[in-house]
Parts: structure tokens; sequence; C-alpha cells
């Protein structure tokens, strides 16, 4: 399909932007849904993928607040009326699963942009001949400052309310199995 333009699920505004779960801790998929009206896409990343958005969101949002004469208004805290604890919209249907990510700032609409791109397939990764392809879809979705502030909040939420981390090695611990270290079943 040479030539194809990508579909771009593209959000300007929208009602709703969040990272959520669907599953338990240790098996959780996580999730990037935007809803714009009846308009719901939900793509798959992984944990370490969301939690490396909401860090960058917070650095571009820290740094334009340190920048003198910038003329945004860039919120230190995250405004309670943004707060979005909720679910992910059901049914959560996945678009693609998220292989590379950009993070922007647009000065002219005074928004954080973040492009989601689908996981490489097999077949270009394979031949190093291959001319990179253009994506059969992306997801791009433009927010203001204050949406940002509360998407990253909430990520950071749902990042760290996975499995417990072990005291020794810092690494996940598994109710089912012993853990990578070796800690002792009868720590905390």
């Amino acid at each position: 399909m040479e030539g194809m333009s990508p579909v771009v699920h593209g959000f300007d505004w929208p009602d709703r932007f969040v990272v959520g779960t669907v599953g338990e801790p240790g098996a959780r998929t996580f999730y990037l849904q935007a809803r714009s009206g009846g308009d719901v896409v939900s793509v798959a990343l992984e944990k370490q993928q969301s939690a490396q958005l909401a860090a960058g969101i917070d650095h571009i949002l820290d740094e334009l607040r340190t920048q003198s004469g910038n003329p945004f208004h860039v919120p230190e805290g995250t405004p309670d009326e943004l707060l979005d604890d909720d679910p992910l919209d059901a049914p959560v249907v996945e678009r693609f699963r998220v292989g590379r990510m950009t993070l922007g700032w647009d000065p002219s609409t005074a928004q954080i942009v973040i492009e989601a791109l689908p996981l490489a397939t097999e077949a270009d990764e394979d031949d190093p001949l291959d001319e990179p392809t253009e994506p059969d879809e992306l997801l791009v979705v433009r927010i203001p400052v204050g949406s940002a502030r509360a998407f990253a909040l909430r990520t950071r939420g749902i990042v760290a309310a996975g499995r417990p981390l072990c005291p020794l090695c810092g690494e996940p611990t598994h109710p089912d199995r012993p853990h990578v270290c070796g800690l002792p079943d009868d720590l905390p």
C-alpha cells in the first residue's frame, strides 16, 4: 500500500485524555485513551512508557513556568476541577500497541502535543535495508496546560498503584512466586 496516508486519530481539545489499566496488579494492561463526544480511541502502552510520558509532560510544564517573560499561565499543581479518577471508558478496544511516542509544546495554541505511533511490524525490523514505513495509524492529542497537569498526576498515581516494590532490590514483587532477588516470603 505504497503512498497510503496513515489514519490519524486526532484530538485537538479532547473531552477526556487519560492513562488507565485493565486487569489486576502484576497483570495489568496500560491504555492511553482519548475521547471527544462519542469518539473514543484506546491504545495499549507499557507501564514504563506511561511513567515517562507523565515525567515528560511535567518537565515541559516546569520548564515553561521558569522561563522569564513566559506569556502562558502554567499551573504548578493540578486544578481540582480537572482531577479525573474514573475508570477507562468501556468498552476498551485496543487500536494498536504504542511503539514510540513524541511529546512537544505548541506555543500557538498553548497546548502539549502527544503523538503515539504503533509498534513497528516484525517485517520492518527483520530487513535492515527496509526503509522506514509510514505507520498505518497514529494518535495525536493536544491538551491545554491544566489538563496536562491533571493527566500527569493521574498517570503517576496509576503507575504507582501496581505491585509493591521489594525493599531489597526495588523490583515489583509477585504474590504467587518467589522473588527474583531471593526475598524471603515473610518480609513485608
